[in-house]
């Protein structure tokens, strides 16, 4: 039977001929259909998913040993719209880009077509993956299939800005997807959607081909059903490349043989820069996972990151920064949206951009170019980099020297509706980064796990494991442990 099925579960029912690729396929377009209300995809490929799957069911009965080669043989994915997809249209949930079809494939979704996945289409996202709610997207928000018990009527959002990604695995829409992390938009929507997300170190995924927001920040990361799931897909996504100069040629172990490994003698690190001030839902949540893991045989240490309260404040200098710097190439010469009939060259551009760009992202651009005009380069940005570099040696020195994982909450907040006040309020909104931005910051690993639900409305809360860097499989490890004791 084709029901909420994992990517394990997949493989298993392909090699067994439970089912077929193309049944598979077509069920999932199904579905997709029948929940557009969710607006999960901003664009579908039913014809090249259809093609993708009558390919693999070919390969299923003529080769016995292609589940070697290709880890995630006919398995249906969704694709974040922030990855180039070669014929596929690739908008990163942008006006400018409303047209725009790629001539090349990502480094990511390349390797995940080499192990055999098929893509069901393009995932909604946050303009340019500007935003925790997935509300800034020039296509309109994606919602989640729950709801709170206290307002059912009330859609909520799936967070940002993989919103999309964690809308689509959440209802059963996909198997998993794709999604990509600057301040945490990988694990805050998996921690509203009640999935798993995992945001790599820095450099072990390419980001050659995803639509660049800010450099240094930017990671490709899974979003799956099931911690073993992720590390499946880890493995097929990971991976260095030459065509990206950040990419790092680290020796990437098989993840999958680390779940269920023991955690005896593991410590986990518990910060009291990201327990005060929690509310009483993430309070519990998170003594639950303290104890699933002590249970376990893991040690629970106390840890300080003094550094924590700047993260976030030098987050929203560098980012703005840098996506103001990238986004400078949207001009409407090359490519993407161009004005109509403007009077010149600089209307043309300033038209061009006006037009393209929606509020938050021309919010971020503003400050990133005061940032680094002249006269603010030194005492923003370059005090930005600095905080940077302590943030990096407070985890070190203080937190990696005494423990081997760091467990906090993933967000301070439940899933919100359309009518909840921070909506308005682009610094709350900023806010809902405040436990992940630290991890971009420092390019370290960390993934979000469902640990429980609030006591009033019944929605997920996520507890957030962050590892050493290229430790992701002492990650996998403890996030299984959870996994299991949560059910």
């Amino acid at each position: 039977m084709i029901s909420n099925l994992t990517i394990r579960k997949t493989v298993e029912g392909l090699r067994s001929k439970e089912f077929s690729a193309l049944e598979l396929v077509n069920h999932y377009l199904e579905r997709i259909d029948k929940n557009k209300d969710l607006n999960a995809f901003i664009t579908l490929n039913e014809e090249g998913a259809i093609k993708a799957a009558k390919e693999a069911d070919e390969k299923i009965s003529s080769n016995t040993e292609a589940w070697a080669k290709e880890r995630m043989l006919g398995v249906p994915i969704g694709v974040k719209d922030l990855f180039c997809t070669k014929g596929i249209r690739t908008t990163a949930g942008s006006r400018i880009l409303e047209d725009f079809v790629p001539q090349y494939e990502s480094t990511v979704s390349q390797n995940l077509l080499n192990n055999g996945a098929i893509f069901l289409g393009k995932t909604n996202m946050d303009e340019f993956a500007m935003g925790s709610s997935n509300l800034t997207s020039y296509f309109g928000p994606s919602w989640l299939r729950i709801r709170k018990k206290t307002n059912p009527n009330t859609p909520l959002v799936p967070g940002g800005s993989s919103g999309g990604s964690a809308a689509a695995v959440s209802a059963d829409l996909v198997v998993a997807a794709t999604g990509s992390d600057t301040g945490g938009s990988v694990r805050q929507p998996a921690a509203f959607a009640g999935i798993v997300g995992i945001k790599p170190t820095y450099g072990l995924c390419s980001r050659y081909g995803m639509v660049a927001f800010a450099s240094s920040l930017d990671q490709a990361g899974p979003m799956t059903k099931t911690v073993e799931d992720a590390a499946i897909m880890l493995n097929s996504m990971a991976g260095y490349d030459p065509k990206d100069s950040t990419s790092e040629k680290v020796d990437i172990p098989e993840y999958l043989p680390f779940i269920g490994q023991s955690v005896k003698g593991l410590r986990i690190g518990i910060a009291k820069q990201y327990t005060d001030g929690l509310n009483e839902d993430n309070l519990r949540v998170l003594d639950c996972a303290k104890q699933w893991l002590q249970d376990a045989g893991c040690q629970i240490v106390d840890i300080s990151l003094e550094t924590t309260p700047y993260a976030l404040p030098a987050y929203y200098i560098i980012a703005p920064a840098e996506a103001s710097s990238n986004l400078a190439r949207y001009d409407g010469v090359r490519y993407g949206h161009r004005a109509e009939n403007p009077a010149n060259i600089d209307d043309m551009y300033t038209l061009s951009r006006s037009e393209g760009f929606g509020e938050e992202v021309k919010r971020r651009i503003l400050a990133g170019t005061y940032i680094l005009s002249a006269g603010h380069y030194d005492a923003y940005y370059n005090r930005a980099l600095k905080i940077r570099k302590m943030i990096k040696n407070d985890f070190r020195d203080n937190a990696f020297s005494k423990a081997d994982l760091v467990l906090t909450a993933t967000t301070p907040m439940i899933a919100f509706g359309i009518d909840d006040e921070a909506v308005n309020d682009p610094v709350q909104m900023y806010l809902n980064d405040v436990f992940t931005v630290t991890v971009n910051i420092a390019g370290l690993p960390a993934i979000s796990v469902p640990g429980g639900v609030s006591a009033v409305d019944e929605l997920p809360l996520g507890v957030q494991l962050i590892g050493n860097y290229f430790d992701e499989q002492t990650i996998f490890k403890a996030a299984s442990v959870i996994e299991k004791s949560y059910g």
